[in-house]
């Protein structure tokens, strides 16, 4: 193999090892939302970088699982929640 080769295989193997070793320290925070609507009620939890981002991915799952279409998922995602923490992970 010429060393071209081998310099390439060696920049690919550290981009790489790059993305793997980053995915791993995505979460910065964990927030746990519960939403009540229309008589239903759900609870999701969600890791992320910053508290709201969080909340707002923990609600939209929440409100995934108990409205059905555009207009109620829009109206459940309005809704205050009926409960919600967050800690840093």
């Amino acid at each position: 193999m010429k060393w071209t080769s081998w310099l390439g295989a060696a920049v690919l193997l550290g981009l790489v090892s790059f993305v793997v070793w980053s995915s791993f320290r995505i979460a910065g925070v964990r927030c746990e939302t519960c939403i009540e609507f229309e008589g239903r009620r759900a609870c999701r939890a969600v890791e992320g970088a910053n508290e709201e981002e969080t909340l707002t991915a923990a609600r939209t799952n929440a409100c995934a699982l108990i409205a059905s279409g555009v207009t109620q998922t829009m109206a459940c995602q309005r809704t205050p929640p009926a409960s919600s923490s967050c800690r840093a992970e």
